[in-house]
Parts: C-alpha cells; sequence; structure tokens
C-alpha cells in the first residue's frame, strides 16, 4: 500500500509504534496517555459509527470545540471515511457558526459541549443538511431533547458494533482513500470580508509535509504542543499532519492562558507558534527581570549583550571568535538555560513562528537567549508552509527559500506567485474566488515581497495593507507595528496613513505589563479604560513610540498616537479568531478618533 493519504500514514503509524504513546491530554491536572493503538480504535470506531449513522463519501464533518484527542479523531474519522473534515472556531458565535455550516453543506456537526451545541441549536431550524449533532462532553445535556443530538461514546459504540459485525471494514475504507480527494476545508480568518472555504486534498499535504521534512528534521519520537486552534491550518500541520508523517507525540495544552506552565511540563522538541504567543512570552520574562533580585538583574544586563554579539555572527553565517564562545557559555549556564527552561523550551531543538510577520527586535531577543527561531511563510491555500530557512540560513527578517516541491516568482509589483501539489484545490462553492486567486497556473498570495542576493525571500507586506502617503511615499506597516509590538508594554499597533501627510497609531497597551509597571510606579487604577486613559501611562508609551521611531526613516515615523480604552475584541469583529487586526474594521470603527489625529 502507498502511503499516499493521512488516513493510510495513520495505519503505517499504528502498525510501527502500536503501544508509544501518540497523544497526551491533562484530564484533573494528570497527563493521560493515549497509544497509538488506542488512537487507532477510537477513530475507527467512530469513524464505523458514522457510517452507520449514513455518513456517505464526500459528506462534510464540522468539528466545534477546542482543541482535545476526540477533535483528532473525528478529523481522522472523516477522512478515512472519503468524508471531508470543516473545522469552525470555538470562539464564534451562533451566526458565524451557521454561516460556516451552510456554507460548507455540513451533514454533521461534532460539539465539545454544552455551549457548543447551543449555538448550532440556535439555528438549527436554518439548516435543512444537518443530519446529527454529535456531543464529546454530554455534561448538562441529559435533559435535552433534540432528536439529532447523540453523544460521542454512542457513536463510538455503533461503531465497535459494526466493527464486530464486519472485520476488516475499515481498512478497507481507509485503502479507497486517494491522493486528490478533499480531505480537509480550513475557512480563511475573513479579514477582507466573508471567510472563504479552502479545500485542501491529501496531496497537497503529503507534498508540504514532504518538501519540509527535507527542511526541518522531524524525528519519531518527537514531542508538540496543541495550542492553537486546530481549524486553523498552522496547528492542524503540527497536531495531525507531522505527527502522520514522523510518528511524533501530541500534548493538549488546557488552554492559552496555562500554556506556559504546561510548556514547562511537557518540554517540547519542537514549538511553533503565531508572534502573539512568542511576543506574550517575551513580556513574561521582562517582568520576571524585573521582579528578580539585583543579583539576577545584574547576570542579565551583563549576559544579555553577549548573547546579542554571539547572535550577531551567527546570523551573519560568521564564526563566533573564541572568547565570545567561553563568555556565551557561561552566560547559558547563569541566564539563558535557566530562562529557556522557565518558558518550558529547554528540549526544544526546532523553533517557528508563522502566521503573521515577527518583529526584528524580538527575534534578535530571542537569538541572544539561545532560542533560534526561524520565520517561515505560509498560506492555508498552499496546505501550510511554503517557505522556510534551512540550518545556517536563518536571516532577521527573511522567511528563507522554497520548500522543495514549490515554485515562485514575483510579480512586476512584487506580490508572491507560488505552483506546485501544495496548491489548494479551491475554494468550496466560490468559483469566482477561485479563479480570481489561481491565474495561468499560480497563485496570487497577496503578499508583497522582495528577494536578498542569496535568494532569501523577505515579506514586505499583504499587497492591500501598503500605505501610500499623500506625498506618495509607499510604506509597509506592520514593520512599523512590529517594531512597536516589541515593546512589553504595547499588544496592538494600527498604523493609519494611507493618503494622508504623516503616520499616527492607534495603540492597545498591554494590559498585565503594564498594570505592573502602575503598581510598582504607585499609579493608581481601577480597571483597563482607567490605566489606558492616565496621564503617566500616556507618558509611558510616548517613550516607546520614540524609542521605536528611531529604527525608520523621518516618513516612516509615528507622528501622533492614540491608546484605546478598550481591548480589541474578536466578539466585536475587530480581530479575527488568530487573533490577527482586521484593519479595514479598525479604520472604520474608530473614524473619528483617527481624525482627531489629523486636525
Amino acid at each position: 500500500m502507498i502511503d499516499d493519504t493521512l488516513p493510510k500514514l495513520f495505519l503505517r503509524n499504528r502498525n510501527l509504534y502500536r503501544g508509544e504513546i501518540a497523544l497526551r491530554e491533562k484530564d484533573l491536572g494528570i497527563w493521560q496517555p493515549v497509544s497509538w493503538d488506542d488512537y487507532r480504535d477510537h477513530v475507527r470506531n467512530f469513524a464505523l459509527g458514522l457510517r452507520s449513522l449514513g455518513l456517505r463519501k464526500g459528506d462534510k464533518i464540522s468539528i466545534l470545540g477546542d482543541n482535545c484527542r476526540e477533535w483528532l479523531y473525528a478529523d481522522l474519522a472523516a477522512q478515512c471515511s472519503s468524508a471531508v473534515t470543516v473545522g469552525i472556531y470555538p470562539t464564534d458565535v451562533a451566526l458565524q457558526v451557521k454561516y460556516i455550516l451552510e456554507n460548507s453543506e455540513s451533514a454533521f456537526v461534532v460539539a465539545r459541549d454544552q455551549e457548543q451545541v447551543d449555538k448550532v441549536l440556535e439555528v438549527k431550524d436554518q439548516l435543512p443538511l444537518l443530519k446529527k449533532i454529535v456531543v464529546v462532553d454530554m455534561k448538562g445535556l441529559r435533559r435535552y431533547k433534540d432528536p439529532t443530538i447523540i453523544s460521542f461514546e454512542d457513536v463510538e459504540a455503533l461503531g465497535a458494533e459494526l466493527n464486530d459485525r464486519e472485520q476488516g471494514l475499515f481498512e478497507e475504507m481507509v485503502q479507497t482513500t486517494r491522493p486528490d480527494d478533499v480531505a480537509i476545508i480550513v475557512y480563511t480568518s475573513g479579514t477582507t470580508g466573508p471567510p472563504k472555504g479552502a479545500m485542501i486534498t491529501h496531496r497537497n499535504m503529503i507534498a508540504m509535509i514532504s518538501g519540509l521534512s527535507q527542511v526541518l528534521d522531524f524525528r519519531h519520537g518527537d514531542s508538540f504542543v496543541s495550542a492553537l486552534p486546530l481549524c486553523h491550518i498552522a496547528e492542524r500541520m503540527f497536531s495531525l499532519i507531522f505527527p502522520m508523517w514522523a510518528g511524533c507525540t501530541v500534548n493538549f495544552a488546557e488552554s492559552v492562558a496555562t500554556l506556559q506552565e504546561d510548556l514547562a511540563e511537557i518540554s517540547p522538541t519542537a514549538f511553533l507558534n503565531v508572534p502573539r504567543i512568542w511576543e506574550k512570552m517575551h513580556s513574561s520574562l521582562m517582568i520576571r527581570m524585573q521582579d528578580a533580585v539585583f543579583f539576577k538583574r545584574w547576570i542579565f544586563k551583563r549576559a544579555l549583550p553577549i548573547g546579542e554579539k554571539v547572535a550577531e555572527f551567527r546570523l551573519h553565517q560568521k564564526p563566533v571568535p573564541l572568547h565570545l564562545r567561553v563568555l556565551n557559555g557561561i552566560a547559558y549556564l547563569l541566564l539563558f538555560r535557566p530562562l529557556r527552561n522557565h518558558l518550558g523550551l529547554l528540549e526544544a531543538r526546532i523553533f517557528v513562528s508563522g502566521a503573521a510577520p515577527l518583529s526584528p527586535e524580538l527575534m534578535k531577543f530571542y537569538h541572544s537567549v539561545g532560542i533560534p527561531i526561524r520565520e517561515c511563510y505560509g498560506m492555508t491555500e498552499m496546505s501550510g508552509i511554503s517557505f522556510m530557512p534551512r540550518n545556517g540560513e536563518i536571516k532577521i527578517g527573511g522567511v528563507g527559500k522554497p520548500i522543495p516541491g514549490v515554485e515562485f516568482k514575483l510579480a512586476d509589483d512584487g506580490e508572491i506567485l507560488q505552483r506546485g501539489d501544495l496548491v489548494f484545490a479551491g475554494y468550496y462553492g466560490n468559483p469566482g474566488a477561485t479563479r480570481e486567486i489561481l491565474r495561468d497556473g499560480w497563485l496570487h498570495t497577496g503578499d508583497v515581497g522582495e528577494l536578498d542576493d542569496d535568494g532569501t525571500l523577505r515579506i514586505t507586506d499583504r499587497k492591500k495593507d501598503i500605505i501610500i502617503t499623500a506625498g506618495g511615499k509607499n510604506i509597509s506597516p506592520s514593520e512599523i507595528e512590529n517594531s512597536l509590538k516589541f515593546s512589553p508594554y504595547i499588544k496592538e499597533a494600527v498604523v493609519i496613513g494611507d493618503r494622508r501627510k504623516y503616520l499616527t497609531c492607534l495603540v492597545q497597551i498591554e494590559f498585565e505589563t503594564v498594570s505592573h509597571w502602575a503598581q510598582n510606579n504607585r499609579i493608581a487604577y481601577t480597571n483597563y479604560r482607567s490605566l489606558a486613559t492616565h496621564p503617566e501611562v500616556n507618558k509611558l508609551i510616548e517613550g516607546e513610540v520614540e524609542k521605536s521611531n528611531q529604527n525608520f526613516a523621518r516618513v516612516e515615523t509615528i507622528k501622533k498616537f492614540t491608546i484605546l480604552d478598550k481591548e480589541l475584541d474578536q466578539d466585536d469583529e475587530e480581530l479575527t479568531a488568530t487573533m490577527k487586526v482586521k484593519r479595514s474594521v479598525i479604520e472604520r470603527k474608530y473614524k473619528d478618533l483617527i481624525q482627531t489625529m489629523y486636525r
């Protein structure tokens, strides 16, 4: 059997690793392991249970809820049945859930708990194609009388009965899966309009991981942490696609809020996350250093410059002088090793940041303390990652070269065009949008980039986000925003200035860090609003903006800023589910506030 689909790789792993640990999930404070044998049994029983309920080839199964073992069981079970999995963000409200279920024409939905079930029931009457609501955690649902509701356990029980009657049926189902079958539909974040369902085939996913594995050294026994939403392509790579390729272990963090503690307990060998998480981890380190005793602060101030010099040599592919290697070894023992241990990354050897640009200052910091992050570039429509720096080729601001199997070129306006087996099959039910992004055999990414002398790609910005000032200067807002967000006191920054005389910025403070600063400086406040509007906080942020301005030419500096008196929120449609700012929404919603900065 050729392992050309994820289900076939799944059965291969079960035969190879059997009793070894495939998954871990925390239950009542204890990590509960799942072996590859158990993993197979759950997926098999759920797949056969769905078959008993009438699941057919090509049917859509939506999954709504936080990351857990059952999310992956349902995902693989659908794929093993030649059906299609559709992920829905657990933070979506009922109307957003309705849109995904309706747009994808889902016949089944797997809901994590009562909260998610209530969202589906609220809109169920408008979903004539929906057959069953499968519930993982039935707590609070025993008195619900809706006949479409069935527990996850009951579906598995139906599958176990069918397996007893028809031995080998599941294996036959897996063998009938084909590379060009659509395996998953991943909905885009919706920063420019309603989310679109990107259809990704088994061939797409296999091509992506086959190419990426030649750049990143995945090994059997590697351990990952699942923290980002599983319906996002980045988390799907680390929790589903990579483990199927190399037999890795996936550990489910309790939540993003407990990620730091979970990392410390797991100590994974690979860690991929978005810039927001890397920024938050940096802020926590800065707070830790501020609260440290004098001796530790003294070591930090002396050791960090040594790490910065060593990182500078390594990032420029130059040999590190002997005396610096010795000093860095001492700094590692005294500071960098404890810091890595505090972050839960002591055993990690693969560090990746993706989904959005990472600020150069933040990347330099992590390299200085012995955490060599590499930035990658990818998108849902390319099945995940398509550019990744190889060892020894990591550059600040660069996303490396294309992985094997990817062709690319830059259009006349700098837009990045790509093609290869990674390119998705199109948007579900939206041929117009498909034709717009797939033209003449090339995927038009909408991102603008440039190449350096070594052929390393640097992402400038989203094509639609480039600011053209009144003076005709093209400016990339993301570079300025990332520089501002390197400050531990700034959580979000939205640069404004298109067709205007100068740049301004809307700032959201990092509440945890600024409140800590306020307490140390005896500044009274009651909530986020009172802290954000305090004159002393305005002075603090003014100083951070001035620091950032030193990194840019005069025309690229922020002339005025305003601190938002509320935190940006996904429920207010200001952020996507992956915490990206919806720039157009912000500019429209805070139009009057922006106008005051140009009077």
